[in-house]
């Protein structure tokens, strides 16, 4: 790997925000503003066999609420605001694994409207009581329906109070991708010198495949984009979608993906295991899920002799909200 691309790939900080203009404007950051700009951090001990690979993940958990959600739930919370759907006394009303309803309960604490989830009774623990801190109204659907069950008993709600509601629908709001579009393609861009040459991404709503890669793709279009979705219907991967099975998220193009590929729980949980015992990394069930779709197209583009490799994915959210899982003392 050449010296430049080396340099790019290690390089841990997150663009630096514009200087402040004056006194007051020095003192510290709205909420808001600590969205985006998350650090790259190359993942070194997996890719030591793998020469001419560098390997990096977005540290999404340094967002204000902890997820690369908050991305798409602050363009979508700011959009509707723009558009009066926000207004005073609307209750925002949306489906959610966890993530996304995390950052709109922080949103709706942070500037004053009340949200209402609804979510599968099963995510973690770790979520809802974070959810209920921040003083969200959770309706809780069957386990067995998945994110799906959420999104139906959504729209139930939606539809038959309209006049209560503001519904976000984080699948269907191109607000979603949006904010991927001008915000986590260009900073990868940015951090990568331009030298990026894949980038993998999970699917869930699929706002941030779908964003990414479109502004991606216009930079350069010899970059490969890959997605990531579970290889079953009955999975562990909280916050993706077997796509096949699930509802199809109306922002998904199946189009954009150069390659499309499966991955188990079981090896989602693995890497898990191995990336905080190994490289004292801390991460989620889906960002772990990412790194081993990674590590599968970074031993494909190993075999190009002399071809050098800069792969990004998106490390979702850390493990935090994910310790009282069984999983971590397996293996």
């Amino acid at each position: 790997m050449s010296q430049n691309s080396t340099n790019a790939a290690e390089s841990l900080m997150p663009i630096a925000p514009e200087p402040p203009t004056d006194a007051a404007s020095s003192l510290g950051h709205s909420l808001i503003d600590r969205v985006g700009n998350t650090p790259l951090l190359r993942l070194q001990e997996l890719t030591r066999e793998l020469p001419g690979v560098a390997l990096l993940g977005k540290a999404e958990w340094y967002n204000p609420g902890g997820s690369v959600k908050d991305r798409a739930a602050a363009n979508i919370v700011a959009q509707a605001r723009r558009q009066g759907l926000l207004r005073q006394g609307k209750i925002l009303l949306d489906a959610t694994s966890g993530n996304t309803g995390i950052a709109y309960a922080m949103l709706g604490a942070a500037e004053g409207f009340s949200v209402t989830l609804c979510m599968p009774e099963n995510v973690s623990a770790e979520r809802k009581r974070i959810l209920q801190s921040y003083g969200a109204n959770i309706l809780y659907t069957d386990p067995a329906d998945g994110s799906d069950g959420a999104i139906r008993l959504a729209r139930e709600l939606s539809a038959a109070h309209p006049e209560k509601y503001f519904y976000a629908d984080q699948y269907s709001n191109d607000a979603n991708w949006r904010a991927h579009y001008y915000g986590t393609a260009n900073e990868i861009w940015q951090q990568t010198q331009g030298q990026i040459t894949h980038f993998v991404s999970m699917l869930g709503t699929s706002g941030t495949f779908v964003g990414t890669t479109r502004r991606l793709k216009e930079l350069n279009p010899r970059i490969r984009c890959v997605s990531l979705q579970p290889d079953s219907a009955f999975h562990g991967i909280e916050g993706a979608k077997h796509m096949a099975s699930a509802i199809v998220p109306k922002i998904y193009d199946p189009a954009l993906a150069d390659q499309n590929l499966e991955i188990t729980t079981e090896d989602a949980y693995a890497m898990a295991r191995r990336l905080s015992r190994q490289s004292g990394l801390l991460v989620g069930v889906s960002a772990a899920a990412a790194v081993v779709g990674s590590l599968q197209v970074a031993s494909q583009s190993s075999l190009g002799r002399g071809q050098q490799s800069v792969i990004v994915t998106i490390l979702c959210d850390s493990g935090d909200k994910y310790l009282s899982e069984r999983f971590w003392s397996e293996g």
